[in-house]
């Protein structure tokens, strides 16, 4: 088991871990849509699948909301 935050908060997960089960074992809404950090750097969405979890990695899935003031 190793130790990695996930949007500031903890969680113990077997790592490494490719970032695409990460997201799929958080739930993550409409992954299609995500933009992820990893431990600060932001990953290309086509390197999800090679881009591996370790234990001490933060990870942070970022959504961006469209719109604006009238």
């Amino acid at each position: 088991m190793g130790n990695i935050k996930v949007n500031d908060n903890d969680q113990q997960i077997a790592t490494p871990i490719a970032l695409t089960e990460l997201i799929a074992i958080n739930k993550v809404l409409q992954p299609d849509m995500v933009s992820v950090q990893v431990n600060g750097e932001f990953i290309d969405r086509e390197a999800f699948g090679s881009t591996v979890i370790k234990d001490g990695d933060q990870v942070d899935f970022l959504y961006f909301m469209g719109g604006g003031a009238r």
